[in-house]
């Protein structure tokens, strides 16, 4: 569908986003192929743990402490807010939260995984260059985020077979638009490429 341009090099990170249990099968945000793209999304983090950042989504508390249109969100979703959602539910999925540390941790509010600042911050710290990204939703959290890296300037690789979304329709056809529009911004490759290319020296 796309290619990989270059190796990922010695200054890339794995952002792998919001695989936590509210989004496992029979959970209230449940993704129906997590599973099939949770191998893909291990493989990437067994290679490079420490060069690995997991994103969670936080809900508010409560809805009272939603913003503008969040309001009305999580009226919708109230079962989710931390009042009332099962906190366990809030972590990483223990396949994935056994490689923390050395994999980083950064939690958020908002769709965009930058939007608290930590990640940015983490970033910056460990001079990242380029971000390869996995996890869900294609065509929410991960759409987001994506754009936003791009915007900073961040080269971005798209492990295919390691995102996941509730709509075939949606991820399917943003796959597809990543290279038309952002090929010299977005590359788009599967996971055993990446992993056979990319080179980790710390």
């Amino acid at each position: 569908m796309g290619q990989l341009l270059s190796p990922p090099g010695p200054h890339a990170v794995h952002l792998c986003i919001d695989m936590q249990g509210l989004f496992a099968p029979g959970s209230p945000w449940a993704t129906p192929w997590m599973e099939r793209a949770l191998p893909q999304m291990l493989g990437l983090t067994a290679h490079a743990p420490q060069r690995t950042a997991f994103t969670r989504f936080i809900p508010v508390r409560n809805k009272t402490e939603a913003r503008g249109v969040w309001k009305a969100y999580y009226e919708k979703w109230e079962c989710v807010t931390r009042d009332k959602v099962d906190l366990a539910l809030l972590e990483l999925v223990p396949s994935l939260a056994r490689f923390v540390p050395p994999a980083a941790v950064i939690d958020r509010q908002a769709y965009c995984a930058f939007a608290s600042g930590r990640l940015q911050t983490f970033l910056d710290e460990h001079q990242v260059d380029t971000l390869i990204v996995s996890g869900g939703e294609t065509d929410v959290c991960v759409l987001a985020t994506v754009l936003a890296a791009v915007d900073i300037g961040y080269r971005v690789i798209l492990a295919e077979d390691a995102l996941c979304s509730s709509s075939d329709e949606s991820h399917d056809a943003l796959l597809d638009l990543y290279p038309k529009r952002f090929s010299l911004q977005i590359e788009v490759a599967r996971t055993a490429r990446i992993l056979a290319s990319w080179a980790v020296n710390d």
